[in-house]
């Protein structure tokens, strides 16, 4: 907001600059000087600042002075310019002892370098041309300052919200600012619309002081009359200033909160360890019960327990919580809390109680012991008993299948596949985590019963001698029966994987035409009985001997290559009549073959593998003639 003196010395500039314009216009007025002045000139501290006065019209002479006008209106004059001929000479008087001094341009415009709080004047510019006549104008300087952060000072004491009458919240501090700036206060973000007069809802104070470097400082102080919904606001001051051509800042300060005192209401009390919704906990389970009251500052809190009506004290602290350790189900019944707060309201409710329930459950018990034999065939029937509370539920499981959930469990004709773990659960729906269990093995007496693995034999015929087997028996029964093989060579019995009860044995060996003939079997044998099974194998077909077929294929490749080699002769030799018959003269006797003594073959084999031409030629020298 400006200033009451800055806005009627814009508004007196002004009319002196009309008047001085409607003078010179007027005809056979003397006064013809025009000035051209801004009447208002807004800066920020530190920035330059030149002011204009400037005569319109071309003159031969005139003198420009400027002046500051005081705030009595006394001027004083600080710098003057003459016009002679084309030039302008300037002089600056009076300084006022500012520093940096006060400046002329070459314009006769007067120059504030970093402008200062102190130069929010008004400034004067009297020009007077002789003959044209005097003129003068006046500029109005105002010198913005942003002001430091905002700080506020909360009240760090315990305000009651039963006092009836407005309570100092906190102090806010704006400093260093020019103008003065305006503090608001908020809660929640919203502004609180709060007079300076002083009442019982809620006022503010506030105090402006200039400090020695001329800007300004701002104090607002807030009251107000304070609720219990006040216990969880939030508050904050901020400052807003002025900037120049119309503009405007703010600067928040920190959210703070109070510390406020305000009686209890209501009370709440609950079981802070796991439980169920009917309140049951497990016995042996550390028990936590958790009050709290709704009263600022924290109260006293008082856990009793009722018993035969009687409230007894366990515990009286300021955190409010009590732990049961190692709760019994003796401890089970009333449990109450209860909140010492004198500045409660006579109809409030203080007190709260809730029923703890400990739920247990004992060991179960069978009616037989933890191993039962029992013949093959045999009935019986096994109880299974359990205290507890609340009432448990039993199940009966083997390997994990269910059989029933009666107390009683009934087993009737009993096989071998009876056999096993039998267990009873007892648990609570209503409790989790809280189950026992109990078990016994049964065991069936009887012979042994065999199973074999067998062989997949061959197509009929195809076992040949020296064939590779495995086989396998696998017998079951109480006592653990006893496998064994008529032949060498069988593992010791061993349980069978994934099967239950099973025990196994396997025989590698090799196939002959003996084990053919009389098979190859496993017996299983225990004191109540014996039983056996035969592997049989069907035809087995003896090795051939591996020489034997390499001759018999050795001689058929050559007798057909002898056979291929007569042919071709025989066709090189089709239509020649004295073909196979003896020799002429020369000719050796059939009877005595001549034969090389390298073992070479007889001359015709060699004159037939020598060719035709060879023969002809040997014919006509006296040698041997066609031949077969």
């Amino acid at each position: 907001m400006e200033p009451p003196d800055a806005r009627a010395g814009a508004r007196g500039a002004s009319r002196l600059l009309v008047l001085t314009l409607l003078l010179g216009a007027q005809p056979g007025a003397k006064a013809e000087v025009r000035l051209s002045v801004p009447p208002l000139v807004e800066v920020m501290r530190g920035d330059p600042v030149t002011l204009d006065c400037t005569p319109s019209g071309t003159y031969d002479y005139f003198m420009l002075e400027w002046f500051l006008a005081d705030r009595s209106g006394i001027r004083h004059r600080l710098a003057s310019a003459e016009l002679q001929g084309s030039k302008l000479q300037d002089k600056v008087h009076d300084s006022r002892g500012r520093s940096p001094p006060y400046q002329l341009d070459s314009r006769g415009r007067l120059v504030l370098a970093e402008a200062q709080v102190g130069d929010e004047r008004d400034y004067v510019c009297v020009v007077r041309a002789g003959a044209a006549g005097t003129a003068e104008a006046t500029a109005r300087l105002i010198v913005f300052a942003k002001p430091e952060d905002t700080e506020v000072t909360p009240n760090k004491g315990i305000l009651s919200v039963m006092e009836d009458t407005a309570q100092e919240i906190a102090t806010c501090n704006s400093r260093n600012g020019n103008p003065a700036p305006q503090i608001m206060w908020y809660r929640n973000g919203q502004r609180l619309e709060v007079p300076m007069e002083m009442n019982s809802e809620g006022y503010m104070t506030s105090r402006t002081v200039r400090e020695a470097s001329g800007l300004q400082s701002l104090t607002s102080t807030l009251y107000l009359r304070l609720r219990k919904a006040d216990r969880d606001a939030s508050f904050h001051c901020s400052a807003h200033y002025r900037l120049p051509t119309g503009q405007h800042g703010r600067l928040d300060s920190p959210a703070f909160h109070l510390t406020l005192h305000y009686p209890t209401e209501h009370v709440q009390f609950w079981v802070g360890s796991p439980s169920t919704t009917a309140g049951w906990v497990r016995e042996g389970d550390s028990v936590q019960l958790f009050c709290q009251g709704d009263g600022s500052p924290s109260p006293e809190y008082t856990f009793f327990h009722l018993q035969d009506k009687q409230e007894v004290v366990l515990k009286t602290n300021l955190e409010g919580n009590l732990t049961l350790a190692g709760v019994q189900r003796s401890q089970s019944g009333t449990y109450g809390c209860r909140v010492e707060d004198y500045d409660a309201a006579e109809d409030a409710e203080l007190s709260k109680t809730r029923e703890l329930h400990v739920a247990y459950l004992d060991p179960l018990e069978l009616s037989i012991g933890e191993e039962l034999s029992l013949p093959l065939g045999n009935s019986t029937a096994v109880n299974c008993s359990v205290q507890g509370l609340p009432t448990p539920t039993l199940r009966w499981t083997k390997d994990s299948a269910p059989l029933g959930n009666d107390p009683t469990l009934s087993l009737r004709s009993i096989t071998f596949d009876s056999a096993g773990t039998y267990v009873c659960e007892a648990f609570m729906p209503t409790v989790p985590l809280l189950s026992r269990t109990r078990s016994f093995k049964l065991l069936v007496q009887g012979p042994p019963e065999l199973r074999a693995e067998e062989t997949k034999p061959k197509a009929e015929g195809s076992w040949m001698e020296g064939d590779e087997v495995r086989l396998t028996c696998y017998a079951r029964g109480y006592p653990e029966p006893k496998l064994s093989w008529s032949q060498l060579g069988g593992s010791p019995a061993e349980p069978a994987p994934g099967e239950q009860g099973w025990v196994s044995s396997s025989l590698t060996l090799k196939v002959t035409s003996a084990l053919s003939r009389d098979g190859v079997s496993c017996a299983a044998s225990n004191p109540h009985g014996h039983d056996q099974h035969v592997f049989h194998f069907g035809t087995v077909a003896p090795q051939t001997s591996q020489a034997g077929v390499a001759v018999m294929a050795v001689a058929v490749s050559v007798g057909l290559l002898l056979i291929v080699v007569a042919a071709f002769y025989c066709m090189r030799r089709k239509g020649h009549p004295g073909c196979c018959r003896r020799g002429e003269k020369g000719s050796p006797p059939p009877r005595e073959p001549e034969l090389s003594h390298s073992g070479s073959e007889r001359p015709e084999q060699t004159g037939l593998l020598m060719g035709g031409a060879s023969g002809g030629a040997r014919r006509g020298s006296g040698g041997f003639g066609d031949e077969c």
